[in-house]
């Protein structure tokens, strides 16, 4: 996943996740205007309640009521429908929102996981559900409605200005009130939620590695780790709810007592016979319609603060992964390897643990890399697929860096092996066949390259076996067979092997070498990370590090006949480099 930096810069001026809010405004500006509508009907029962108190009673008509009744009906069903559409276009945003980004964000973290280990975590593809489940909640309508609350005051204001000044000078209290709840309250939760986020991926690491934990009786230990997390967000939220709480509890009381503040001075200016009884109960009603976004606001300020500490992070991630640039279709791979001089740093670190590695493979070769723990096997495994990138020098396939290849036309040329095998949830056969469309005829010849079509026949189920997540119907050898056959599906021209008989018994091995002397003999440049000497058998040509950089690279015969004794069990200072890993 190569990046370009200019359109990074130039995506990161704009901002995706303000482009992508841009596409919705056709659906803001609807939900403007039916919030439009719905804030003029909500002065129905108001207006209502003065025409009964001011005309049906003083008169005494029947008829008047029913009018009154059947038009107000009318209009308050009408406005619960535009209410039900103003949901349900704030839904539809925020899953267009969600089906703008979904892709990006799936590859922002799937990059940042692969570039920085430790920034491996799902938090982003969460912080998306945060988000769009703040649009389609009842708090978003505060912004929508709080226009209106100035012109409610200034309703009230003309049915008598002391009515207004009381409603005045409760909105501003109570505004003042709902500002002093997100001063007071943003830092905690705003640390409450980091450290739930720490605290989340720390059990799910932990979850991962169950078997470990209870076999060596660590759980209660990691368990008191936990929980010390857990009691930190505890502590913290419960400090930001307290002083939330608070306020709420202050503005419920102040408006109850605004309430039968303006029913008093309502009624005390009815009895001077200044106003009249109906426009006591529509001032009173309209009131309680003005304060109302204020309320909602307070009521949903903790989704307002999470919804916008997700925005922070959903921006910082797109920001710092640009999306990556597009490139032209290269010709199909051949499998011309050139390594120029790399130097790899690993993800997170400073050090190189690779420098230094000049190789030049052709179709049909292997090349067998040893060397003790710690050599840079696996950086150069990992430089050689393109999983990392290389600090300085280029990996080229067939004359082109490996970066500047469209990864999925590059993707099924190459078959990779990592020490760690993960399969995923899905049948063996979708695993073997990448998740792609599983096509019969290459997944038993890919099973059967690696030996392993019988041991899968012999499954309940055969090729449509389930396995889960860490493959969990297979055993650790089963798991290795079925990685390496995903290597080898579909014939890919390059193939990077680490440690691939690491869980292999002695037929495993057997296997194994016939697998990669019939890749060579189709054409295929095949890299292998040794674990044990004996699959070095297959290879043509070794490659031995020591302390990050080469230290030997020729003929099999030779570089053997170099660094192992005639027993051929041991190396110089008594160590064989091909036995460690």
């Amino acid at each position: 996943m190569s990046q370009t930096p200019n359109t990074a810069g130039a995506q990161a001026k704009k901002g995706e996740l303000r482009q992508s809010m841009s596409h919705l405004k056709q659906a803001f500006v609807s939900v403007a205007v039916f919030s439009f509508f719905i804030n003029i009907l909500m002065l129905v029962p108001p207006i209502f309640m003065l025409q009964m108190f001011d005309r049906v009673l003083s008169s005494g008509s029947i008829p008047t009521l029913v009018m009154l009744l059947v038009v107000a009906i009318g209009l308050l069903i009408v406005m619960g429908l535009l209410d039900w559409s103003r949901n349900r276009v704030l839904v539809r945003a925020g899953t267009r929102l969600d089906a703008l980004l979904d892709k990006r964000l799936f590859d922002a973290t799937f990059f940042r996981a692969l570039r920085s280990p430790d920034s491996g975590s799902t938090q982003p593809l969460k912080d998306m559900v945060t988000l769009r489940q703040f649009m389609t909640g009842q708090g978003v309508f505060a912004f929508f409605d709080a226009p209106w609350t100035p012109i409610f005051i200034l309703i009230i204001f003309l049915f008598h200005p002391l009515l207004g000044v009381l409603t005045l000078i409760g909105a501003i209290i109570l505004f003042a009130m709902a500002y002093a709840n997100e001063v007071i309250t943003r830092e905690p939760l705003g640390a409450a939620n980091s450290e739930y986020i720490k605290e989340s991926d720390y059990a799910s690491s932990n979850l991962r590695n169950a078997e470990v934990l209870e076999a060596m009786g660590m759980t209660g230990r990691l368990r008191q780790r936990w929980q010390k997390m857990h009691q930190s967000v505890l502590s913290l939220q419960a400090i930001a709810s307290d002083r939330s709480a608070n306020l709420t509890a202050a503005s419920k009381s102040l408006r109850m007592i605004l309430q039968v503040g303006i029913l008093a001075t309502g009624a005390y200016l009815a009895v001077q016979n200044i106003i009249t009884p109906g426009v006591m109960i529509a001032a009173s009603i309209i009131m309680a319609r003005a304060l109302a976004p204020i309320d909602q606001a307070m009521h949903a300020w903790r989704g307002f603060i999470g919804a916008r500490g997700a925005w922070d992070r959903l921006n910082k991630v797109l920001e710092s992964t640009p999306a990556p640039s597009e490139h032209m279709k290269l010709p199909t791979p051949q499998g011309n390897v050139t390594v120029e001089n790399i130097v790899v740093v690993p993800p997170g670190m400073r050090t190189p643990s690779l420098r230094g590695v000049k190789l030049d493979l052709k179709p049909g070769q292997a090349l067998g890399v040893i060397g003790p723990s710690a050599a840079g096997k696996s950086s150069l495994a990992r430089a050689l697929v393109g999983v990392w990138p290389t600090y300085a020098g280029e990996v080229r396939i067939d004359g082109a860096d490996i970066h500047n290849w469209d990864r999925e036309q590059l993707g099924p040329h190459i078959g990779y092996l990592p020490q760690d095998i993960e399969l995923f949830a899905g049948t063996i056969a979708e695993n073997i066949a990448r998740f792609g469309e599983v096509d019969s005829d290459k997944v038993v010849e890919a099973a059967r390259k690696t030996g392993l079509h019988e041991m899968i026949l012999r499954l309940p189920q055969g090729y449509d076996t389930a396995i889960g997540i860490q493959g969990g119907a297979l055993s650790a050898g089963q798991r290795q067979r079925v990685g390496l056959a995903r290597a080898v599906y579909g014939n890919p021209r390059f193939i990077v092997l680490d440690e691939p008989n690491s869980n292999l018994d002695e037929a495993g091995e057997q296997a194994l070498t016939h697998t990669i002397q019939q890749l060579r003999e189709e054409g295929c440049t095949v890299v292998i990370i040794a674990h044990r000497p004996s699959v070095l058998s297959a290879v043509d040509q070794i490659l031995v590090l020591k302390d990050g950089q080469p230290a030997a690279l020729g003929p099999r015969q030779e570089v053997l006949g170099r660094f192992t004794r005639p027993s051929g069990l041991s190396g110089p200072g008594g160590s064989n480099p091909a036995s460690q890993s």
